[in-house]
């Protein structure tokens, strides 16, 4: 959006009133995109599809402590951004280096879940590394088939079929 300054701190607080739900802070190309959109709707309407049912993406602050809640709703992000998160450096506008770090854990913990999940396990808590088991024991993974896990796992981790 360039340079932090006056405009984007002004344009932060105009997106924050008009946008409902989006907290005041300075602004981005994202809500800039969505003003436009709903603002501008008879000259943009028609062109673009508006995606609402479900989560495409969070900010990372609102959404890390809530991943059990969307859980349970059946609704989670298809991204987590952890804009302001800076733990390599010291900068006095960046996230504590702890919370960004605990909230980028809890994170991949919840995807790393959805991927467990297809072989019976999951993370015991979202805070945490360890895991247990939480489906069945059989030895296809919950009855995925194979070409279904193919489109998720890397090809070295597909199954391969035995030679006689």
């Amino acid at each position: 959006m360039g340079a932090r300054g006056p405009v984007r701190d002004m344009h932060g607080e105009l997106f924050a009133k008009e946008l409902s739900g989006r907290p005041p802070f300075e602004a981005d190309d994202q809500s800039a995109l969505i003003y436009l959109l709903v603002t501008q709707r008879e000259k943009w309407g028609s062109k673009v599809f508006f995606e609402n049912s479900y989560e495409l993406n969070g900010f990372w602050e609102l959404i890390v402590d809530r991943y059990e809640e969307m859980r349970r709703e059946g609704r989670w992000p298809l991204v987590t951004h952890f804009v302001g998160c800076k733990p390599c450096r010291r900068y006095a506008d960046s996230y504590p280096a702890d919370r960004c770090r605990l909230g980028m854990e809890r994170a991949f913990n919840f995807a790393d879940d959805q991927i467990l999940k297809l072989y019976g396990f999951g993370h015991e808590s979202l805070n945490g590394t360890a895991v247990q088991r939480v489906g069945n024991d059989t030895g296809g993974p919950l009855g995925a088939e194979d070409e279904e896990l193919g489109r998720l796992l890397h090809p070295t981790f597909r199954a391969v079929a035995k030679t006689a």
